[in-house]
């Protein structure tokens, strides 16, 4: 049951993601009350115990990405209702799934838009100097937004089928 969910919600979240760069708290929110209810009857492999800390460790780890403006709250909050139906261990893995997948989609989005080469070199100089080009990455003429949804949709399905 907790495969079902997590593949069907994290792929409706990631097509809204793509078509509005938005995910709704509506889905996020119905994502992790039905990972808690289904929890709480026992129908999951996943306790009530732990898919709360499920949900916490999804919000812990996306987080400090959003704090730092690297990641959307939406993506915060699909991660934490994910988490739900994944349990503690399960959302830890998404999330490292997740940060693969988001470094790939990355490259695609960067070849996609003609970019790959400049992506790359930016990518070089902010690791050589530890940061000192931030401002001309995130500059908003950069256009370095892409959704977020599919690598987190990536990630949770992994994750949930043992990937």
């Amino acid at each position: 049951m907790a495969l079902a969910v997590v593949l069907v919600g994290a792929t409706v979240a990631a097509v809204i993601d793509l078509r509005t760069r938005r995910i709704p708290n509506r889905l996020s929110g119905a994502i992790a009350t039905l990972g808690l209810l289904l929890a709480g009857l026992q129908m999951t492999g996943t306790g009530l115990a732990a898919a709360t800390g499920g949900l916490l460790v999804g919000l812990l780890l996306m987080l400090p990405g959003h704090l730092l403006g690297r990641t959307g709250a939406g993506d915060v909050k699909l991660l934490a209702a994910l988490g739900t139906l994944l349990g503690p261990a399960g959302t830890a893995a998404a999330f490292v799934y997740t940060l693969i997948a988001g470094g790939l989609l990355v490259v695609l989005v960067a070849a996609r838009r003609g970019r790959l080469a400049t992506t790359v070199s930016r990518t070089a100089t902010l690791v050589r100097t530890g940061g000192a080009n931030v401002a001309e990455i995130d500059r908003p003429s950069a256009d370095n937004r892409f959704a977020y949804a599919p690598a987190i949709a990536l990630g949770a399905c992994l994750a949930a089928i043992g990937g």
